[in-house]
């Protein structure tokens, strides 16, 4: 059943790092409590707030939506449990672009009734936008931690056409294991999401690709295979466990030996990349049609006191998890959110579960890397033999520090997957993985800031021109109506009319400038 590698089966670069994901498999996955509480960030885009639409005071359910649906908010927010809206206000979150974000926040009543609902109809989707626009309103966004709308994902596949599905469960990075015991313990529900994204990108098949030391997880998903007798359509691989084998670039050379150009996608070659555990949701809400308000989180780290998988209401705030768990253990110096290497650190544990929340990390000091004050670059080329993007790591360094843009973007700056590799192997301790990552937002923010210019240039050259034209038609007909009128006081008539809109047409032009 299980597949051999298509590509050559090597991973450029990248680093064999200890599992340590033994902490939280022990236990199977287990319900969180309900908090009293919820948290709702309003947001899935950088720096964006989406409209809101509830109003404190109101009470919500299970499964109402807090958020609206448009082109730029992609993935509707529902409520995680019956309450009453105590707030809509700025709340601490767990997001490397700000601290805070608007938030609305739910006091929680206990009784968990749920908003009636019913399974949708995927046969009423005939277009790119309707599955785009039925599973944003579903909640459905990418699990594995980037969080990208489901729907438009699917629906750009099957604009483009596609050789392949590729369903990701190679958890590559240390501590998490979440995707594991999903695959363990509900392998089913995977292959029912797969086989539905098949359908509904008109994709021939679907590759199931998990690390090869992931052996329960990969009898559960032969089993789930083979029970619904669709061999033909699905095939499981298993890839090397090496960081970061799971990031979609690298895991698609892994199977296929296909490099996604610089600059591209995977649907480029014609993949899709999906997470194990959003195939999961997809067959969840078919089946149910009840939206995503739950996800299940890695609570683990050698500060908390049972580590453990947790099944938790998105918007519960991550202090109610390591309660659930047990508590903290003495010693913790760090909270993290996601992975060892690629996980944010936390200011407290006010912040809330999101869809983006794979792993919380209570970390101790022994399992954090030693902070050593940076050396200069002894140009050894450690990081550059790591670097799974295959890039120069130390020339980036180089022309960071001199903000040289022009040189950072020939050098595929944006190629950075920020997997920290390069951090892990620098003998002088640079922290290049952060340095890089400011170097993306200064460029993103040096063209925007272009980009911006040059569109109100040409608003104010369009309006220029629109003024001049105006300004001579005014001119053209008074000059008319001074040669052509017989009787001088038809001729005042005409000119005050003629000036009068005029002033109309200047007051419309300064309501729209503003």
């Amino acid at each position: 059943m299980t597949e051999a590698i298509q590509g050559d089966g090597r991973l450029a670069g990248g680093i064999a790092l200890p599992a340590r994901k033994h902490l939280s498999t022990a236990a199977p996955i287990a319900t969180a409590p309900l908090p009293s509480r919820l948290v709702h960030p309003l947001t899935d885009m950088p720096g964006r707030d989406s409209r809101v639409l509830v109003q404190v005071g109101e009470r919500v359910l299970r499964g109402t939506p807090l958020s609206a649906c448009d082109e730029t908010h992609a993935t509707v927010v529902h409520a995680a449990s019956s309450g009453t809206v105590r707030a809509i206000e700025p709340h601490p979150v767990a997001d490397l672009r700000r601290s805070e974000a608007l938030c609305v926040i739910i006091d929680v009543d206990g009784h968990d009734e749920s908003l009636p609902s019913t399974p949708p109809d995927p046969a009423a989707w005939t277009q790119d936008h309707s599955i785009a626009a039925a599973l944003a309103q579903a909640g459905l966004a990418g699990l594995g931690g980037a969080v990208y709308p489901t729907g438009r994902k699917l629906a750009e596949g099957r604009r483009l056409g596609l050789k392949s599905l590729i369903i990701n469960g190679a958890e590559c990075e240390p501590y998490i294991s979440c995707d594991d015991m999903l695959m363990r313990e509900r392998a089913d529900e995977i292959i029912a999401g797969t086989l539905a994204m098949l359908e509904l990108t008109g994709c021939p098949s679907a590759i199931i690709a998990l690390e090869d030391d992931k052996s329960e997880a990969l009898a559960a998903l032969e089993a789930a295979v083979a029970a619904r007798q669709r061999r033909d359509r699905l095939a499981i691989v298993t890839v090397p466990t090496v960081f970061p084998s799971g990031g979609e670039r690298q895991l698609i050379q892994l199977i296929t030996g296909e490099e996604v150009p610089s600059g591209g996608y995977p649907p480029d070659l014609g993949y899709l990349c999906q997470n194990v555990g959003t195939a999961a949701a997809l067959a969840r809400w078919l089946a149910t049609g009840r939206p995503v308000t739950s996800r299940i989180v890695t609570v683990t780290g050698g500060g908390v006191a049972n580590p453990q998988n947790l099944e938790v209401r998105l918007g519960t705030p991550i202090a109610d998890l390591i309660a659930a768990c047990g508590g903290y253990r003495d010693g913790v110096v760090r909270l993290i959110m996601g992975g060892g290497m690629t996980g944010i650190a936390l200011a407290s544990d006010e912040a809330p579960v999101t869809r983006a929340s794979n792993c919380i990390i209570a970390a101790t000091v022994e399992e954090l890397r030693d902070e050593q004050a940076p050396l200069p670059c002894i140009r050894c080329g450690d990081c550059a033999d790591a670097c799974p993007a295959r890039l120069m790591p130390q020339l980036l360094h180089w022309h960071a520090l001199r903000e040289d843009d022009a040189e950072l973007a020939g050098l595929n700056l944006f190629d950075c997957i920020e997997c920290g590799c390069c951090d892990l192997v620098c003998p002088s301790h640079i922290p290049l993985t952060e340095q890089f990552r400011g170097a993306k937002r200064r460029l993103w923010q040096s063209r925007s800031d272009e980009q911006r210019a040059r569109v109100a240039e040409r608003r104010h050259e369009a309006r220029q021109q629109r003024l001049a034209t105006q300004q001579a038609a005014h001119h053209a007909q008074l000059e008319e109506v001074r040669d052509s009128a017989r009787d001088p006081h038809a001729a005042s008539d005409a000119i005050a009319q003629i000036m009068a809109r005029a002033k109309r047409d200047r007051d419309s032009r300064r309501e729209d400038d503003n």
